[in-house]
């Protein structure tokens, strides 16, 4: 008979950026318990709060069903002398695994013989392995930081405080650190601070929320956007959408409760962007606008508690945001003092990387670089293009971006239109930033692209330069995030920039900056980005049309993204299968091809002369619709060759005793290949 586990870790306050991870790696960790200990099992659910981390595995079998366990040894060679008797290597196997040598089996396997030691187990019940398996999965948790507390030997996120650990309503015994699992949970820190007993899940669902805990994060988040929305009505106003604001805020508290402040108007003379950083960044309030969608001097704030006064919660937040952006106000005024463009000269002392010298230094490469993507893309803009690769990196040392680097850029902005500089210049110093996140926005102009693109290449290129390369698991520098938004405006934008080129021009800048060989450099950069391109599109096509178009055609990301697509579409037909199949043989018995033109007078056979005539007339479609990138009337104009292709095979013999036949047929077939082979490896195709 199945039963239901369920296991609560209460501790102090969790950071709400850790819970959402633990959630999905305590699934994954009791998933792989289970499986592992043969334990039949249905779903898993996971529930979190700031103070609690819960999991529920329903349907969990009894008991492990008996398993006959196959450990395997030496090859049978080795595990016997010339005469018969055991060696070392079979001893020592039989002994690792508890046996006698007279016991060791040999096995058939793809390589051989092979001695087994084959042992039947006898399943356990699940109530004797929880104990073993639970503390185990608490301490495998992983935190971007943990802790240890007094002098125990272990570690968690914050110290824990309770555990509730139940299978079919029973205890499961077992301590972690100093406490000792039980079946008493604990309300609400301020609103109900006692326990109360468990049954199980929806028992201490119900619960919970009688002592003012919400455990469903989906549900706090429906409670926050219910309040949030009855107070913005209360307040003759609109919610800013904000969903990652609201994503946070859900794990901040456990029992959400919204109230409405407000400020002064005064303060909506500084830029929104400011106004609204403050109060999301700094103090997790949701702001505020009209049904115009201007900011309104208000916010809404979510409490963990329900207060009896809340004019008292509101004074309390109304004062700690009246100073915040009073410093905002006042950076704004102090920061008009002084032009912009008199501050590119302070960007001198401001240190870029060590290796990589100063601000200036790298706006200087890049402003080269945004120039000649200019001229090359729309000529007209190549001097505003300069002029906001100078002025883009000013705001860095503003007093406001000193205080609040969020609005980087954005500031930028601001205070080049203050000082008179032309508006495309302007929304080119905040563009350039662009895109700030996976998926994020792109910018919307020319020059704002060229700014963006000149600056993320320097600054790939610049740390590749000088050995600071991404691993698996560290990417200080971004240059991933920077990869992908350089594609992602590439594709956005229609250029046809070669990536090549892009990456040449950047190194030739930072030649004198450089650690690496150049050529090192070169190769392992424009690895990089075949390494991105092919993530970004093996997300929306599949990997194998990815991998058969870019094993091709990488250098111009446009072309290589819209043969993808066409691929991807071509691959729906029907006799795909087929097609595939026949231009794979053509590719096999060619290889790398020969170099000779095909000469009609060395036909013997009808079919070769068919093939050739198909040939010649579909290449002059396939020219055409290549040169007019209709990737896809190139592809289904290939396609027709198959009958010719299949006949061809039927009737020929490719490896013609004479020579000069033979290097025909290659010659004809080369000729084939290359002619789909300019759009996709369909060797690397899957059925």
């Amino acid at each position: 008979m199945a039963k239901d586990l369920f296991l609560e870790i209460g501790c102090e306050e969790i950071p709400a950026g850790f819970v959402p991870k633990a959630m999905a790696d305590m699934e994954a960790l009791m998933k792989r318990e289970l499986e592992t200990a043969r334990i039949e099992f249905g779903e898993i659910v996971t529930l979190g709060t700031p103070r609690r981390l819960v999991l529920a595995v329903k349907g969990m079998a009894e008991r492990q069903p008996d398993a006959e366990l196959t450990a395997m040894g030496p090859a049978k060679s080795a595990a016997y002398d010339a005469d018969g008797n055991p060696t070392k290597a079979a001893q020592g196997f039989a002994r690792g695994q508890g046996v006698e040598v007279a016991d060791l089996k040999v096995v058939m396997t793809p390589k051989g013989e092979y001695l087994a030691a084959v042992k039947s187990e006898v399943g356990r019940d699940t109530a004797e392995l929880l104990p073993e398996m639970l503390p185990r999965l608490i301490g495998n948790i992983p935190f971007k930081k943990s802790m240890r507390w007094a002098d125990f030997d272990v570690r968690f996120a914050r110290p824990i405080h309770w555990i509730v650990a139940l299978y079919g309503g029973t205890v499961v015994p077992f301590s972690f650190g100093n406490i000792e699992s039980g079946s008493a949970s604990r309300g609400h820190r301020f609103m109900a601070n006692n326990t109360f007993p468990v049954r199980d899940l929806a028992h201490y669902l119900e619960e919970c929320e009688r002592h003012f805990v919400i455990p469903d994060p989906e549900k706090r988040k429906a409670i926050i956007r219910q309040e949030i929305d009855r107070v913005a009505r209360q307040a003759k106003g609109n919610v800013l959408p904000d969903e990652a604001l609201l994503e946070q805020v859900s794990f901040l508290v456990e029992y959400p409760s919204a109230v409405h402040g407000t400020f002064s108007p005064d303060f909506l003379v500084v830029p929104r962007e400011v106004l609204i950083t403050s109060m999301r960044e700094h103090q997790r309030y949701f702001s505020l606008v009209d049904d115009q969608g201007k900011l309104l001097p208000g916010f809404i704030t979510i409490n963990n508690t329900l207060t009896e006064d809340p004019s008292v919660v509101v004074k309390g937040n109304e004062r700690v945001l009246r100073a915040r952006l009073s410093d905002a106000r006042f950076f704004f005024d102090e920061d008009h003092k002084v032009k912009l463009e008199t501050r590119v000269e302070s960007l001198k002392s401001v240190v870029y990387q060590a290796k990589l010298g100063t601000s200036y230094e790298k706006m200087e490469r890049f402003r080269e670089l945004a120039k000649g993507l200019a001229s090359r893309h729309n000529p007209a803009v190549v001097d505003k293009a300069a002029r906001a690769a100078t002025l883009c990196k000013a705001d860095l040392v503003s007093g406001m971006v000193g205080e609040f680097p969020e609005v980087q850029g954005i500031m930028g902005r601001e205070y080049a239109l203050h000082d008179g500089e032309d508006a495309a210049v302007a929304n080119a110093i905040a563009e350039h930033y662009l895109p700030t996140q996976a998926g994020g926005e792109l910018p919307a102009s020319d020059i704002g692209a060229f700014v963006s693109l000149a600056d993320k290449t320097d600054t790939i290129c610049g740390c590749f330069s000088v050995g600071l390369i991404p691993t698996g698991s560290a990417d200080p520098y971004a240059l991933r995030r920077s990869a992908l938004g350089i594609i992602n405006i590439i594709l956005d934008k229609g250029y046809r920039e070669p990536v090549s080129g892009l990456v040449r021009a950047s190194l030739e800048l930072l030649a004198a900056k450089a650690t690496r060989p150049v050529e090192d450099v070169y190769k392992d950069v424009i690895e990089f980005f075949r390494g991105r391109f092919v993530n970004l599109m093996a997300d929306r096509y599949p990997s194998d049309v990815v991998d058969a178009v870019v094993s091709v055609s990488f250098e111009d990301l446009v072309e290589a993204a819209a043969k993808i697509q066409a691929l991807a579409e071509f691959r729906k037909r029907e006799d795909f299968a087929a097609l595939a199949g026949a231009f794979k043989r053509v590719g096999n018995i060619v290889k790398e091809g020969v170099d000779t033109p095909v000469a009609a007078d060395l036909f013997q056979e009808p079919a070769e002369g068919a093939l050739y005539e198909a040939q010649q007339q579909v290449k002059q479609k396939v020219d055409a619709a290549l040169s007019g990138a209709d990737y896809l009337a190139a592809l289904t104009e290939i396609a027709t060759l198959k009958p010719a292709v299949d006949l061809f095979f039927d009737k020929v013999m490719v490896m013609a005793e004479d020579e000069k036949v033979r290097g025909n047929r290659l010659a004809l077939l080369t000729s084939i290949a290359r002619l789909f082979g300019s759009l996709a490896d369909f060797a690397r195709l899957s059925a």
